[in-house]
């Protein structure tokens, strides 16, 4: 699916946006009306730079996050902030993600299709030929480890 901004869907977050996490409170808190845990299946985690990078993994791999429903009135500024934060502009090839619209699934198995930030196909590579997995794809219990 091309991403469009027409498209309302709600947002998996799995690194720094998460609850707790330092940019959650200065780009979400305010800007949502929900926030509940949901997981994104055949998707890996690997460390980078202070921050996750989401890449496309193999079946049965798993990352835990939250699905962030963002208020209407807040709904295209936080499209465009969170565009700016994961460096991502449409058709950017110089881009460190993606914004892709992908299945996730909450806690109680309801599905939902929302906007989630993956590594770009080259960073995807760089990860995969010599990147370091985050275990259970969870970075709030890896960051707790710590």
């Amino acid at each position: 699916m091309t991403p469009t901004y027409e498209a309302r869907l709600p947002f998996f977050v799995y690194g720094t946006l998460r609850p707790g996490e330092p940019n959650h409170d200065v780009h979400l808190r305010g800007n949502v009306t929900a926030e509940v845990p949901a997981r994104l299946a055949g998707a890996l985690l690997y460390e980078g730079p202070g921050y996750p990078y989401l890449v496309e993994g193999p079946e049965g791999s798993l990352v835990r996050g939250e699905l962030i429903a963002a208020r209407p009135s807040a709904y295209e500024r936080l499209l465009a902030d969170l565009d700016v934060l994961e460096n991502y502009a449409p058709g950017d090839p110089g881009n460190l993600y993606e914004r892709v619209a992908r299945e996730v699934t909450l806690l109680d198995g309801t599905a939902a299709r929302a906007w989630v930030y993956v590594a770009s196909p080259p960073v995807a590579a760089r990860l995969r030929a010599s990147g370091a997995v985050i275990g259970g794809g969870d970075w709030a219990s890896f960051r707790a480890r710590r």
